[in-house]
């Protein structure tokens, strides 16, 4: 299965325990504590993934372990790559995925993005996002506002977690000072502020 399905769907097939989806990625944190064991896997990966495949599959590669995302919800591909990883003797670690989104507040986005486009280098997706074409960088998108508000920064971070990592997140976060805001869109996203309420969104899947 290669179309690109809901997050619940991917979730509900078997084999995919490793991987978490976040917002339009699905990804895998694997363990290989050194350089030669995540080239194995890397090398592993490289054979198992056809050429259309690759288009939508990234991997970083460091010393402590092999991240894996995939552009599309694909859960055949998801699980040979499980496979491969399982026969190298190389565990994931569902809690250290996570996607970071840069968000600002635009009273009127279609002036603002070009702008931001430009400075970043980013390629546009749809009428307010953008996306880093090489895959390294946070994505950047637009959050229409209606009025000024002069009392909240514009710009928030948006981090998107496993869905069962959520609630942890957020109590380290209330723990390390910070405050919940809003959850009156949870378990979608929940607002928290540090102590100078500056704001960030802690995100999941679920409900979208």
């Amino acid at each position: 299965m290669t179309g690109q399905i809901t997050a619940a769907q991917f979730h509900e097939a078997d084999g995919v325990e490793d991987w978490r989806c976040v917002y339009h990625l699905v990804s895998a944190c694997f363990t290989t504590g050194s350089l030669a064991s995540g080239l194995a896997l890397v090398d592993a990966i490289g054979r198992l993934a056809d050429e259309t495949e690759q288009r939508y599959l990234t991997i970083d590669l460091r010393e402590a372990g092999v991240t894996v995302s995939l552009g599309l919800r694909d859960i055949a591909l998801a699980r040979r790559i499980s496979a491969a990883a399982r026969d190298l003797g190389i565990s994931a670690d569902p809690a250290a995925v996570q996607l970071v989104n840069v968000t600002l507040d635009a009273l009127v986005g279609p002036e603002v993005l070009p702008f931001w486009r430009a400075v970043l280098g980013y390629r546009q997706i749809g009428e307010d996002y953008l996306s880093d074409p090489s895959r390294r960088g946070p994505g950047f998108g637009l959050q229409q506002m209606d009025t000024v508000r002069p009392h909240r920064n514009r710009m928030h971070l948006d981090v998107a977690v496993p869905h069962d990592q959520a609630q942890a997140r957020i109590a380290a976060a209330l723990a390390a000072g910070g405050r919940l805001v809003s959850d009156a869109h949870a378990p979608m996203w929940w607002v928290l502020a540090d102590a100078e309420g500056n704001e960030v969104c802690i995100a999941t899947w679920r409900g979208r």
